[in-house]
C-alpha cells in the first residue's frame, strides 16, 4: 500500500456491544402496550373508579426510555469527544439525520393531508355538494358547510382559535429563534465561543417561551372557548397538529439545552460539530412546520 493511499485511509469506528438498543426496544413495546391498555381501560375507570395498570406501565416504560436515551447519548458524546469518529462516520450520521427528518416530513404530511381532506371534501359532502344533496337533506338539513367547523352535525358548538393573538406571537418567537440559531452556527464555524454559547442559549430560551405560551393558549381554549379534543373535527385536528408540533418543540428545546451545555464545555470545534448541525437542522424543520401550521390551521 502506497504512502498516499495510507494517508487517505480512515478506520471506521465500530462501537463496543451496547445494551441500549434492546433496552429501548423493550421500553417501546411496553410504552405501546401500556398506552393501549390505558386507553382501553379509560371507560372502565370512569364507570368503576378502579386504577389503570396500563397507565402505570406506560409511565414506567417511558421512564426507562428516557433513561436509555440519556445513557446512550452520553456514550455517543464520550466517543465523539475522544476523537474516535472519522469523516466517514460523520457522513453516516448526516445521512441518518436527513432520513430521520424526511420521516418527520411524511409524519406531518399525513396530518396536513387529513386536515385538507376534511376541509376540502368531507365538509362539502356533508353540506350536500355533488351527489350528496339527498344525504344532506335527510341526515343533516341544518348543517352549514363552513370552516372552521364551529357547529357539528350533532349540535356540538365551539369557537375558532384566532390567529393574531398568542399564535402570531409564537410565530414571531420561532422565526426569531431560527435567526439566533443561525448566528450561533456561524459563530461556531468562526470559532467565536462566546457568541456560540450566548445565541444557542437564547434559542433554547425562546423554545421554552414558545411552549409556555402554547400552554396558555390551550388553557384559554379549554376553559374559555370550549375548544377541546371532543368538540368535533375542528377541535381534534387543531389539537392533533398543534399538539404534535409542541411535542417536537419540546424535543428540540431539550436538544438545544444539551447543545448549550456542550458548548460551555467546549465539545465542538469549527471542523467537527455534527451534533450541533443535527440540532440546527431539527430546529429549522420544526420552525418550517409551524409556518405551515400557522397558515393552514390558524389563518385559513
Amino acid at each position: 500500500m502506497s504512502t498516499e493511499t495510507e494517508e487517505k485511509y480512515e478506520n471506521y469506528y465500530v462501537p463496543e456491544q451496547s445494551p441500549w438498543p434492546i433496552v429501548g426496544a423493550v421500553a417501546l413495546f411496553f410504552i405501546a402496550w401500556g398506552g393501549g391498555n390505558f386507553i382501553h381501560q379509560s371507560t372502565e375507570i370512569v364507570e368503576t373508579g378502579d386504577q389503570s395498570w396500563g397507565g402505570l406501565v406506560f409511565l414506567a416504560a417511558l421512564a426507562v426510555m428516557i433513561y436509555m436515551v440519556f445513557r446512550w447519548w452520553k456514550d455517543t458524546i464520550k466517543e465523539s469527544v475522544e476523537g474516535l469518529y472519522s469523516a466517514q462516520m460523520d457522513r453516516s450520521f448526516k445521512q441518518g439525520m436527513l432520513w430521520f427528518i424526511m420521516s418527520e416530513v411524511m409524519f406531518f404530511a399525513a396530518f396536513f393531508g387529513a386536515l385538507l381532506y376534511v376541509r376540502q371534501l368531507v365538509i362539502p359532502w356533508l353540506g350536500g355538494e355533488g351527489n350528496n344533496a339527498m344525504t344532506h337533506a335527510l341526515l343533516h338539513p341544518d348543517f352549514l358547510p363552513q370552516w372552521p367547523l364551529t357547529k357539528t352535525p350533532d349540535g356540538t358548538t365551539t369557537q375558532a382559535m384566532g390567529a393574531w393573538g398568542l399564535p402570531a406571537i409564537n410565530t414571531a418567537i420561532l422565526l426569531t429563534s431560527s435567526w439566533t440559531l443561525t448566528i450561533a452556527h456561524h459563530a461556531l464555524k468562526d470559532n467565536n465561543r462566546q457568541a456560540l454559547l450566548n445565541y444557542t442559549s437564547i434559542t433554547a430560551l425562546l423554545g421554552i417561551i414558545f411552549l409556555a405560551l402554547q400552554v396558555l393558549e390551550y388553557h384559554h381554549a379549554y376553559n374559555e372557548m370550549g375548544l377541546t379534543l371532543g368538540s368535533g373535527i375542528y377541535g381534534s385536528t387543531f389539537f392533533l397538529l398543534t399538539g404534535f408540533h409542541g411535542f417536537h418543540v419540546t424535543i428540540g428545546t431539550i436538544f438545544l439545552i444539551v447543545l448549550s451545555i456542550r458548548c460551555a464545555k467546549g465539545h465542538f470545534t469549527e471542523k467537527h460539530h455534527f451534533a450541533y448541525e443535527a440540532g440546527a437542522w431539527y430546529w429549522h424543520f420544526v420552525d418550517v412546520v409551524w409556518l405551515f401550521l400557522f397558515i393552514f390551521v390558524y389563518l385559513m
